[in-house]
């Protein structure tokens, strides 16, 4: 799964966001099921960031989040982010070594389901 988290930082924000940032990759990093963590700035905008993460899972993802050095570090920068979807399933990965097509886990009526 992919976590992709939007933050807007102001410029005088921004040296203290991307210290923060970094401080988030390294203990999301070290969390079991922990793929990969990317700080990204648009090159079109330079005030906005994307924090990327890649899980083995939804529920490594989950249990890193209830982890006490993540709730530290991470869920602070986290909580910066846009009001907006972050977490994805891969469907398709294509890669130098090969293809990995998956097959949703979300329930047929995922998108009707849920509190009112």
């Amino acid at each position: 799964m992919l976590v992709v988290t939007r933050h807007v930082v102001r410029a005088a924000e921004q040296e203290a966001f991307r210290e923060a940032a970094e401080a988030a990759c390294e203990v999301l990093q070290r969390q079991p099921g922990c793929r990969a963590v990317q700080v990204a700035r648009a090159i079109d905008d330079a005030t906005v960031y994307l924090l990327v993460s890649s899980w083995k899972d939804v529920g490594s993802y989950r249990r890193a989040l209830s982890n006490f050095d993540v709730k530290m570090a991470a869920v602070p920068v986290l909580a910066s982010a846009s009001d907006e979807v972050s977490a994805f399933e891969v469907l398709s990965a294509r890669t130098p070594a090969g293809h990995e097509v998956n097959e949703s886990d979300l329930a047929p009526d995922a998108d009707t389901a849920g509190p009112a």
